[in-house]
């Protein structure tokens, strides 16, 4: 049986994890009579919500082409998001082609040049396949020059840029190469990936060498190390040892257990031969871009480099007044062991530990990236302090001081074209490019500082009425922008400890924005809503009416509230300034400042003016 390794890249809802399900169906991995959920590949809980892919994922299919050739398509599900981009990286270095999905109306957006950046570097040849074909907004003429423009500013080589193209529905699970198909199977695109995509390169007479891709646990087998076999085989029990970057023995062992990938299973085998994508167990401290091998072996095979963490946020313990009320996980040890045990999987985040030992500084590449990372621990029951986050500055060859940058690329209505530029210049953002994308929609592109764009992303939905799409992507580090303004308004502070009363939240919707409820309970130095003034206001919102023996003549006023504006957790991270904190439970989401009582919030005040 042959062998193919393929990797598919697209932008976030560009449909690749339903095309998997239907190129699962059609190899007949799924029995007919088999119930399975949709987007299959998207397995945990916060993927199904989002609708995004987190995790990379390897599975493979079994493509017969009925003339006796029978081949296995090991495929790559690789995250969308830039924030994610840690994963991309590493996966990369295990496939000898990719499949560029991009959206027939959409076309290619900053999150597929990200990935495809990376595949045309690495010199893997692109199958590109226009999906969402029967979209009534399709372009797919424009969108291939698209494509083709988008190569050849990532320098791809004449090679790359004779690409072969197909034209497809993920959802109705069709793909051709005549782009006014409207039905049929993904025939031409199992076809086109066993004829396009070479045979893996591997040595299959030399020694054992393994290079760990991805890492997770199982409670039973313990660390599970996922790669590509590049030489020779490895069979159960076999002595094998790690080696760094370096070529220092980072530990010996056996392979306790080999798991290859059949279907969306991990399925134990004896044996594995070099070409082959499979998971290992035996070893204990072994991790990601380590060089698993037979002893006999002393040159580790090159791992590619990761870019480094842009942005970092706090985690500390929760001490507020509410604290371990509704969480199970609230000391420190508990959320030290979770954070260093995510930093081991998870090679795009650092995590170090500060002085005090009650609090963490944890960077990753985005604010979507560590949001999901929060919401993770918070399922799991933890109660966690979180700070606003900051970017990582950095110095140049002579000493001055950098920031990273994003490109951000705007799609928005023409006529909320001048708003956004000109919030966007307040962020000290260059703009690079504006063009008219059809349909009445403007695309707009900017250099950013990463620092200026935490935060806007809500304040862009309101001025665009909802309608406009952001879409950022790590640029480069560039010269320091110094100030930029943050939030203009200040916040409203609950100045005692109680339950909110309706008779005292009514006037203070006069003050501004309410984002709590009547008989929610409170405490002091909790922010209750924003104030529609710049500075900070302390308000009395547990106070209740005055009772006397006294009848009142006339009908009472029935107190009418607006409902309370409730705060996502990544709309909370983005909202609060560097004297706040965001507390998160597994069952609220407050806002409250650094300093709970107001004595202790003037001295910081000042201190911070002095210095």
């Amino acid at each position: 049986m042959s062998l193919r390794n393929v990797a598919i890249i697209a932008h976030v809802d560009h449909g690749k994890t339903t095309l998997v399900d239907q190129l699962f169906r059609q190899s007949g991995t799924f029995r007919d009579n088999q119930r399975i959920e949709e987007r299959a590949m998207d397995s945990n809980d916060l993927e199904k919500e989002r609708g995004i892919t987190i995790l990379a994922k390897c599975t493979s299919v079994e493509w017969d082409d009925h003339k006796g050739h029978k081949t296995r398509i090991n495929i790559v599900d690789t995250p969308g998001h830039a924030d994610f981009g840690g994963e991309v990286e590493r996966i990369l270095s295990m496939v000898d082609g990719v499949i560029l999905l991009v959206d027939s109306a959409e076309g290619a957006m900053p999150q597929t040049k990200f990935v495809t950046g990376k595949a045309l570097a690495l010199g893997l040849r692109p199958i590109v396949v226009v999906n969402k074909v029967d979209r009534s907004d399709a372009r797919i003429q424009e969108v291939l020059d698209e494509v083709f423009d988008l190569f050849v500013s990532l320098e791809a080589t004449d090679e790359q840029l004779d690409f072969p193209v197909l034209y497809a529905s993920g959802r109705n699970g069709y793909a051709s190469t005549d782009e006014n198909a409207r039905e049929g199977t993904l025939t031409p695109m199992f076809e086109t990936i066993v004829e396009h995509v070479p045979a893996p390169s591997a040595d299959p007479d030399g020694p054992f060498k393994f290079l760990v891709t991805l890492l997770d646990r199982d409670n039973f087998l313990g660390r599970i190390l996922t790669g590509l076999v590049f030489s020779g085989s490895v069979k159960t029990n076999m002595p094998i040892h790690a080696l760094d970057n370096d070529g220092k023995i980072v530990e010996t062992g056996r392979a306790s257990k080999i798991m290859a990938f059949r279907g969306l299973e991990r399925v134990p085998v004896e044996q594995a031969s070099a070409g082959d994508i499979i998971s290992l167990a035996g070893l204990t401290t072994a991790t990601v871009s380590d060089t698993i091998a037979d002893p006999s072996v002393t040159e580790p095979l090159h791992a590619q480099p990761i870019d480094p963490p842009t942005l970092s946020m706090r985690f500390a313990v929760n001490d507020s007044p509410m604290a371990g009320r509704e969480g199970s996980k609230v000391t420190s040890r508990m959320i030290r062991d979770r954070l260093f045990r995510e930093a081991e999987s998870n090679v795009a985040i650092k995590v170090t530990e500060s002085s005090d030992r009650d609090s963490y500084e944890v960077a990753g590449r985005g604010e979507l990236q560590l949001g999901v990372l929060i919401e993770t621990m918070r399922r799991e029951g933890y109660e966690l302090g979180i700070s606003r986050p900051r970017v990582l500055f950095s110095e140049d060859e002579s000493g001055h001081k950098t920031e990273p940058y994003e490109t951000v690329i705007i799609d928005v209505d023409e006529e909320y074209s001048g708003t956004v530029v000109e919030k966007m210049n307040v962020r000290k953002a260059e703009m690079t490019d504006m063009r008219p994308s059809g349909g009445g929609k403007t695309r707009i592109t900017f250099s950013a500082p990463a620092r200026g764009m935490i935060g806007y992303h809500g304040e862009f939905l309101s001025d665009t009425r909802g309608t406009g799409i952001m879409n950022r992507l790590f640029e480069k580090y560039g010269p320091h922008k110094g100030k930029i303004e943050g939030r203009k308004n200040g916040v409203l502070i609950s100045n005692g400890s109680g339950e909110a009363n309706a008779y005292a939240l009514g006037p203070l919707e006069e003050r501004g924005i309410l984002m709590v409820a009547p008989q929610e309970v409170l405490y002091e130095g909790m922010i209750i809503g924003e104030n529609a003034k710049t500075d900070d206001l302390e308000v009395n919102p547990m106070k209740s009416k005055a009772l006397t023996n006294f009848r009142v003549s006339g009908k009472e006023d029935t107190i009418r509230l607006t409902p309370p504006w409730r705060l996502t957790l990544e709309q909370a991270i983005a909202y609060i300034d560097d004297d706040e904190l965001v507390e998160v439970t597994p069952k609220s989401i407050r806002l409250r400042k650094r300093h709970l009582d107001p004595n202790e919030r003037k001295k910081a005040s000042r201190a911070k003016q002095a210095a």
